[in-house]
């Protein structure tokens, strides 16, 4: 028996592609989650922060909007460049679709934390941190296809 061995790109065993492409994602999930752990601490500080500086006088609905603008504004660029490394297309349209991707998140803590603050009794960053626990997966899934994905291909 003649036994044929196809190799894929630049001489790889067929057999390592799995292994490679398991490890690729690997990374990229480290990422995505050291992404996901550093936006949620610096919203985290920006609302706590806030909610210690207004000392009630502000309504925390107010203070989540707010910290949630400027979280975007910060984690962006590590979004593009280190977690998805988009390059070659507009900062300010990506931008624009990561924000919208947000904005759907800021709509559930705007909706969530009433109920969870006002009638469950739950303290504002607690209840603030459940929803957040939420959102990841459903975050990445959607930053993948639609915020982030290769335009080129379309």
């Amino acid at each position: 028996m003649v036994e044929v061995e196809s190799r894929s790109v630049h001489g790889a065993h067929p057999r390592s592609g799995g292994r490679a492409l398991f490890s690729a994602l690997s990374g990229h999930r480290i990422t995505y989650l050291f992404a996901g752990a550093m936006t949620a601490a610096v919203y985290y500080a920006l609302l706590g922060l806030g909610l210690l500086a207004t000392n009630g006088a502000v309504s925390y609905l107010f203070l989540v909007v707010t910290s949630h603008l400027v979280t975007v504004i910060i984690v962006y660029p590590w979004y593009r460049l280190v977690v998805f490394r988009v390059s070659g297309q507009s900062w300010l349209a990506g931008y624009v679709r990561f924000y919208v991707v947000g904005l759907s998140f800021l709509g559930a803590s705007l909706l969530g934390l009433p109920i969870l603050v006002e009638y469950v009794g739950i303290p504002i960053m607690l209840a603030q941190g459940l929803i957040i626990v939420m959102s990841p997966p459903l975050s990445y899934v959607i930053h993948r296809s639609w915020t982030f994905r290769n335009r080129t291909n379309v």
